[in-house]
C-alpha cells in the first residue's frame, strides 16, 4: 500500500471516518473505524500530518496521536466547510478535512493541555453557577416584589431582603415562605460552590507565568487573565494582536465590494466568555478614568465616544497588548503621558 501522508479524520462517539492521501494527492485509504480501532489504525501506519475538526474530543485524540508520532492539527469546523463539495457524510466532511488541514492560509487551533482544559472547565462551571445564580435572585426579586417587598438593586440587596424574611420581620403565608425558603438556600449554596471554584482559579493563576504577567494589564483580573492564558497557549498562531482581537470578536465586521470599504459594528466572532471578560473589565477601567479626571488615550476616548462604544474599543486594545505580552514574553509597561 502506497504511504500515507494526510489523513483527515472526522470524529464521532463511536463511528471515526478516516481519508488518507498520499504524496501525490491520491486517495490511499477511505473507511469508517470503531472508537477502539482509532489508535490501532494509527499506529499501524507511519508518521503523517493528521487533520481534525477542533471540536468536542478534539483535544483529547489529538494528544493521543501526537503521542504515537504524528503531526496533528486542528481546524475550526467554520473553516473546513467550504471544503466540503457536496452532500453532509462522515466520507465527505473527513475528505474536506484532508483537504482542508494542507492548505497554506489555514488557520490552526493549538491543541491544549489536560492542564489547561481543567482549568477552562472551572471557567465554564463557574460561568454556569453565575447565570444560575443570577436566574434565582430574578425570580426572588420578583416573587418578593407581589408582596410589596422591593429588595435594592444588587445580590447583596436580595440577600438583605432574604435576611429579613428568614427573621420573619415581613408579613407573609407560610405557603410562600416555604418556596422563597427553598430558593434562598440554592442562592446560598451556590454562592459558596462559586467561591469555592474562584479560589482553585485563583491557586491556577497564581501558579502560571502567562497568567500572572497579563493580570498586570489594567482592565485583566486573575479570571480573565488564567481564562486568556488556558484559551490561546499557543500565541505564535496569531501574527498581530489585531488578529488576536478579530479572533476574539473585537474588530469591526468588514462588508466592502467594488472598491467601496464599509465596516460595521464588531463581528462577535470567537471566544464570547473571552469577549464579555474583556469588555467588562473595560468597562471598569472607564469608570476609574471618569472618576480621576478624563486624561491621556482613555480620556479622548470617552470624549469622542459613547460609553459602551468607549469600552470596545477599550477592550480591543486590552486584547492586543495581551497577546504582545503573551507572544514576546514580556511584562506590562504603561505608558508614560
Amino acid at each position: 500500500m502506497q504511504t500515507i501522508a494526510v489523513v483527515g479524520l472526522d470524529l464521532a462517539k463511536t463511528v471515526f471516518q478516516v481519508h488518507g492521501v498520499g504524496a501525490d494527492g491520491t486517495v490511499v485509504v477511505r473507511r469508517q473505524l470503531r472508537r477502539g480501532q482509532v489508535l490501532g489504525f494509527f499506529q499501524s501506519i507511519g508518521p503523517c500530518l493528521v487533520g481534525i475538526e477542533a471540536c468536542a474530543s478534539a483535544h483529547h485524540w489529538a494528544r493521543e496521536l501526537m503521542a504515537i508520532g504524528h503531526e496533528v492539527r486542528l481546524m475550526p469546523p467554520a473553516y473546513v466547510k467550504a471544503y466540503v463539495k457536496r452532500g453532509k457524510t462522515d466520507a465527505a466532511d473527513a475528505e474536506a478535512i484532508a483537504e482542508a488541514v494542507t492548505r497554506p492560509t489555514m488557520r490552526f487551533v493549538a491543541v491544549k493541555s489536560k492542564a489547561q482544559q481543567a482549568v477552562l472547565m472551572l471557567h465554564k462551571t463557574r460561568d454556569l453557577l453565575v447565570r444560575q445564580r443570577t436566574m434565582l435572585i430574578n425570580a426572588l426579586r420578583g416573587h418578593l416584589g407581589e408582596f410589596g417587598i422591593i429588595a435594592p438593586q444588587g445580590p447583596a440587596g436580595v440577600q438583605a431582603a432574604l435576611r429579613a424574611l428568614r427573621e420573619e420581620e415581613q408579613d407573609l403565608p407560610d405557603l410562600a415562605r416555604a418556596a422563597l425558603g427553598g430558593l434562598a438556600d440554592q442562592l446560598d449554596h451556590l454562592g459558596a460552590e462559586i467561591g469555592r471554584l474562584e479560589r482553585r482559579i485563583l491557586e491556577w493563576h497564581r501558579q502560571d507565568e502567562t497568567s500572572r504577567r497579563l493580570a498586570t494589564i489594567p482592565g485583566i483580573g486573575p479570571i480573565t487573565a488564567s481564562a486568556m492564558a488556558a484559551s490561546a497557549p499557543d500565541p505564535t498562531l496569531f501574527k498581530s494582536g489585531r488578529q488576536f482581537a478579530a479572533w476574539l470578536g473585537l474588530t469591526p465586521r468588514a462588508n466592502s465590494s467594488g472598491g467601496k470599504e464599509r465596516q460595521g459594528g464588531i463581528s462577535k466572532m470567537g471566544d464570547s466568555y473571552l469577549r464579555r471578560l474583556l469588555v467588562v473589565g473595560a468597562t471598569a477601567v472607564l469608570r476609574m478614568a471618569r472618576q480621576r479626571g478624563r486624561e491621556g488615550w482613555v480620556g479622548n476616548l470617552l470624549e469622542r465616544k459613547k460609553p459602551k462604544v468607549a469600552a470596545v474599543a477599550l477592550a480591543n486594545k486590552t486584547a492586543r497588548i495581551a497577546w504582545t505580552l503573551m507572544a514576546r514574553q514580556e511584562d506590562y509597561r504603561p505608558m508614560t503621558a
